[in-house]
Parts: structure tokens; sequence; C-alpha cells
């Protein structure tokens, strides 16, 4: 029996790679999408035009469905706190109707530095930003609703997202800028201090993994290791190499400048919120994921930060 996903967000970075692996494993994708974002959706992805904020629309495309993956979010962090819940509490309602499987892409915003550094699927959750709060509240809506027997949840939680497609990251918006051979990096870290990173084929691979091994809870959450920067300066470093010229300058990302910028606009602001992050180290403890798995997916480094390059049109080889 053909087995179908409902992607929320198909054509954002996570959602996308997440119908792409489903694909190839012979799944049927539908994704939701607005008319004028038709033509983003991934290649064999079944259309599906509403809006998530539209609860019929989305009990309606899940129906049939095993899997609905809610991977949507407000565009540049704009309406966040308004729209982000309601859209959950459709997602939920969709795959509750259906009897669907709920697959959400958490993040490390639910902690504090109560559970720093090292995260695991126990730790507590006393967030210290809005989006933090908000997520809390995301999971205690999903895990409500999975302590009433109709629902099965999987979160899947990884650090900073890159990779081809991937939007709203720190990677096109703090290090390298898109559409040109970079003339200098930003690091928004410190040298000595970790930070966590995710490519995004790693996590929808590991997702679809634990998808078709099947629930064996109502409320099943894991970690990623993804690719740990011990050093502060990993990330960086490799862009470096995969560049191919060492004499392109590593700088320190320019805070007061998003600072200021946030007066105005939206993205900064929300960046900056999230900048304790870069001050400490944070690291989500994968030990769960590998005694389920067996492995963590990781594509090597430099592999990783050539292929999000690429797609970004930073490569050397893509400008005369």
């Amino acid at each position: 029996m053909t087995r179908t996903a409902l992607i929320l967000g198909a054509t954002g970075g996570i959602g996308g790679g997440v119908a792409r692996r489903l694909l190839q494993s012979g799944w049927k994708v539908r994704g939701l999408v607005r008319e004028g974002s038709l033509a983003r959706l991934p290649a064999g992805v079944d259309p599906v035009p509403g809006d998530a904020l539209d609860a019929p629309t989305v009990v309606s495309a899940a129906a049939g469905s095993q899997l609905v993956v809610h991977a949507v979010n407000p565009p540049g962090y704009r309406g966040w706190g308004r729209l982000v819940l309601p859209m959950l509490d459709n997602g939920i309602a969709a795959a509750t109707a259906a009897g669907a499987r709920l697959l959400l892409p958490g993040t490390v915003y639910n902690f504090g530095p109560d559970a720093f550094p090292l995260i695991d699927e126990t730790s507590p959750q006393h967030p210290v930003t809005r989006k933090g709060a908000i997520r809390v509240e995301m999971e205690r809506r999903l895990r409500d609703a999975a302590a009433t027997g109709d629902l099965a949840v999987l979160i899947v939680r990884a650090g900073d997202f890159f990779g081809p497609g991937a939007a709203n990251n720190w990677f096109s918006q703090g290090l390298v800028k898109p559409g040109a051979r970079p003339t200098i990096i930003r690091n928004p870290g410190r040298r000595g201090v970790g930070h966590q990173w995710a490519y995004l084929p790693d996590v929808a691979e590991t997702m679809t993994r634990l998808v078709e091994r099947g629930a064996t809870a109502a409320f099943e959450t894991y970690h990623m290791d993804g690719h740990w920067d011990a050093t502060g300066t990993t990330m960086t470093d490799a862009i470096v190499r995969v560049l191919g010229d060492p004499t392109v300058p590593v700088g320190q990302l320019p805070w007061w400048v998003l600072k200021i910028a946030g007066l105005v606009a939206t993205t900064p602001r929300e960046l900056v919120e999230m900048r304790y992050l870069w001050r400490t180290p944070v690291r989500l403890d994968n030990r769960r994921l590998l005694a389920t798995l067996g492995e963590e997916p990781r594509t090597p480094l430099d592999t990783a930060v050539r292929e999000t390059l690429s797609a970004m049109g930073c490569l050397t080889e893509q400008w005369p």
C-alpha cells in the first residue's frame, strides 16, 4: 500500500528536504502551498493549494495520510508570535482526523542556561526568549494531544540548519551572503565557544528513518548531534577550505549593526534575541538516537559546506 504524507511548509528547507527524501522511499507526498509559491514545490510533490491558517483546508489536505510534517513557519519571523500556534493547532487537528503521525522539526530555543551545555530529551525546558516560550507551548500542545491516544507525535531536534534550500538560517544570514563569491566570512560566535550545526539532507534522512521505523510511543523526541563545532571556528575554517582561498578574511559578526537594523526590521531583531546561543557552548545529546538507529546520518562537513555554498551561488566557478 502506498504511504501518503502531507507536508506543511514543503517549499521551505526542512519541509522540502523531507519531501524529497520521502519520495525516494516511494511515498506519495502532498504539499500544502499558497498559489504564488507553487513553482517552488520540489519535483514530484502533489500541490494542494491553501493556507496553513485555514483549518478546513489543512484537514481536507491530510485526509488519507499516514504522516503530517509540520515544517511551516512565517517567513522572516514576521508574525511569528501571532501565527505559529494557530498553524500548529490546524496541523494537530488534521493529523488527528486522518489518524496520521505528526512530525515536528524541533529547536534548541526551548532550553535555557539551566539545561546547558549538554541537552538530552529529558532536560528541563525553561526558555529565556519569546520564541523559546512559543516553542515550549507548541510541544506542550503536542504532548497533550498525544496523551488523548488520538495522535502520535515525533519531534526531531537539531542545531542550526544549513544546506541547499535553507532559509532563515545563520549560515546565509550571518556567515556568508548569498549570490556572490564571499569577500569576508562573519562568525557570530567566539573562538573556543562550541556551536552545533545540522545539514538539512542529514536531518531529512534522520527524520525519514525514524518515521519508517514506526512509532513505539505516542510521544517521541530525538536529538541529533549534526556537526559539532567544538572550537567555534570549525565552520568558518571549512568555508575557507571550500572556497579554496586562504586569504578570505574571517571577522566577527557586527552584532551592533543587527541591533540598529532591528529597530526597524523584524529579521535582525529576531536574530539578536538568539545571541545567547552563541555566547556559551550548547550541544544536543544524540545517545537516544544512536541507540534507536544505530548511527546518525552525517555528510562530511566540507561536502556539506560545498553543496550549501553552491546552492547559494557563492563558489568561484559560478562567477567570472
